[in-house]
């Protein structure tokens, strides 16, 4: 078992316009972004199932193709492997889940 206080993970930028705090257990990894306004995160897949919740500002979302505009409370769940990327419409915050681990954000 372990306690983090979200402010004392150290922050990191892996894209432009984004900053994300990253939490690992051992079968899943939860992502914390903070996204300006504009902010990409480009047409990607990963192995990773993956569930996205906006908590703040509203974020443009394309999964497999299909786009759909998404606020406080809206929840998206990504398949394995499917094709997506985002646009943040505001300054963003939002959380993600994947399962399993992202040793790529370790």
């Amino acid at each position: 078992m372990s306690f983090h206080h979200l402010q004392e993970i150290e922050p990191r930028n892996p894209l432009p316009g984004c900053t994300a705090r990253f939490v690992h257990s051992q079968s899943m990894t939860l992502s914390y972004w903070n996204l300006e306004k504009n902010a990409v995160i480009p047409h990607h897949s990963h192995p990773h199932e993956q569930v996205t919740n906006v908590i703040e500002g509203e974020l443009e979302l394309t999964v497999a193709g299909q786009t759909q505009r998404l606020t406080p409370g809206s929840i998206a769940v990504i398949p394995s492997h499917a094709f997506h990327s985002a646009n943040a419409l505001s300054p963003s915050f939002v959380i993600d889940v994947f399962y399993p681990v992202r040793e790529d954000y370790r």
